[in-house]
């Protein structure tokens, strides 16, 4: 019963800190933002959110103003930070929720919505 509870939580922490996620990248003019429930279909993730930028310099805008969110609001850190250097996808890794903030193109071509669309529940902002 306690292990349920727990999971309760857990989920409804995961959800706040997704919609966090969501409102800072909005905040910041990102596009196309969209979440991706992946909960029981992979290991990497409960939620995957994903948005576009318009430029190298939005996209790291965007990215560090989500660092700065969950450091202010929850007390967390990514666990790994990749594409910083290159900035046309740059992966915010939190354990349960994976941000990938990228550029049209590169999104448009990896199509990570239709790769999880069948796994996870899909949810445009």
């Amino acid at each position: 019963m306690d292990l349920e509870k727990g999971e309760q939580a857990k989920l409804e922490n995961i959800e706040e800190m997704t919609q966090a996620v969501v409102a800072v990248l909005e905040e910041k003019k990102g596009n196309d933002i969209e979440t991706l429930n992946v909960t029981g279909k992979t290991t990497l993730a409960d939620q995957f959110v994903l948005a576009s930028g318009t430029s190298n310099v939005h996209i790291k805008t965007l990215a560090e103003s989500v660092e700065e969110k969950m450091k202010d609001a929850f007390g967390i850190h990514p666990d790994r930070i990749e594409g910083m250097d290159s900035r046309s996808w740059i992966l915010l890794d939190y354990g349960d929720i994976v941000v990938h903030i990228m550029m049209p193109e590169d999104r448009l071509h990896y199509q990570l919505e239709s790769l999880w669309r069948s796994g996870g529940e899909r949810r445009p902002i």
